[in-house]
């Protein structure tokens, strides 16, 4: 049953390196090693206090995968005073937390091990399964193959970290594919209880990639998709659509519970070409229905304890910073 609201995060992007082990045939996000590769230190404390002064609550980091496994990067890493991508990750979220946003980090494949550590700064965290079809755009892309995508969902399941996870449409799937990819993320969820969000993401063709002039799927197909993933998921799992990418006013009735996270301050780093909508757009997107700020770590698991400790008084404070928006309409 369809809410009579959406949802949607206020928050900061912040890319810690765009170097990438992996290499997919319609990404721009991945650069290669150099200088400036990693972002500095103090750009990310000054981003984050400028986003807590615009109110946002979640702080998105995010990185190419694995980037050590690409020549040089270590040494630039060590520059920076870190022994690992991971160690940098964690003390910049420590600085989130600091600065009053709630971490939420989306790095690529993780191992049990290293999600762990991560969980213990984290309110949630992310990996976009894309799709459990094997397909010639993720051909040199080790870090996308479903069965080690999967693996890792199902680790953050067992180490009960809230979670976010998506379909990408369009880049070599059939819609059987997408009914597969569906019904493995509802039965991780059925033993894990950990998702908490999906994404329905639609692909966005980039200049100078080997996809640039591959068809985009219409609207009607990713409406098609949504409906299916209603069908599909359990009415706990709320359903995404991210409204820079698509006009998301007519996907809508589809079954869309959220609108993902906006930024009033950094731009979305892996589609940089489609900026962000201002809070009004979003109202205008929602129509009738209402419109209600979140955390990135929903309520249910707030109330369940699937958070670090000494997360606890941010994130009070932050649900009643929120509560008391005149946004929320």
């Amino acid at each position: 049953m369809q809410r009579s609201y959406l949802t949607y995060s206020r928050n900061v992007f912040l890319p810690l390196t765009n170097v990438c082990r992996n290499r997919c045939a319609y990404c721009i996000f991945r650069e290669p090693v150099k200088d400036g590769c990693i972002m500095k230190e103090e750009d990310v404390l000054d981003t984050l206090h400028k986003g807590a002064s615009f109110g946002c609550t979640e702080a998105l980091f995010t990185f190419g995968e694995k980037p050590e496994l690409e020549p040089g990067f270590s040494g630039y890493l060590k520059k920076s005073g870190y022994s690992s991508i991971l160690d940098f990750c964690y003390s910049m979220c420590k600085k989130a937390c600091e600065a009053g946003l709630l971490p939420h980090t989306n790095a690529g494949i993780l191992d049990y091990n290293e999600l762990e550590r991560l969980k213990e700064v984290n309110a949630s965290m992310g990996l976009m399964l894309e799709t459990t079809a094997v397909i010639p755009a993720h051909r040199n892309s080790p870090g996308k193959d479903p069965d080690v995508r999967i693996a890792m969902i199902e680790d953050a399941g067992k180490l009960r970290i809230p979670f976010t996870t998506g379909l990408l449409l369009g880049i070599g799937e059939k819609m059987s594919d997408r009914e597969e990819s569906l019904e493995t993320i509802e039965g991780i969820h059925r033993r894990y209880g950990n998702i908490q969000e999906i994404i329905i993401q639609n692909f966005c063709p980039k200049p100078g990639t080997d996809m640039e002039k591959w068809p985009v799927p219409k609207t009607e197909e990713i409406c098609e998709t949504l409906r299916l993933a209603n069908e599909i998921l359990s009415g706990d799992i709320s359903i995404q659509i991210p409204p820079n990418l698509i006009d998301a006013s007519l996907l809508i009735d589809c079954g869309v519970d959220d609108l993902g996270g906006v930024s009033p301050v950094t731009v979305d780093y892996v589609n940089p070409e489609h900026p962000w909508p201002a809070i009004s757009e979003l109202k205008k997107i929602a129509g009738k229905r209402k419109l209600k700020e979140r955390l990135c770590i929903y309520r249910k698991y707030i109330d369940l304890g699937w958070y670090p400790p000494g997360l606890k008084v941010l994130i009070d404070k932050l649900n009643k910073d929120i509560h008391n928006r005149s946004d929320i309409i």
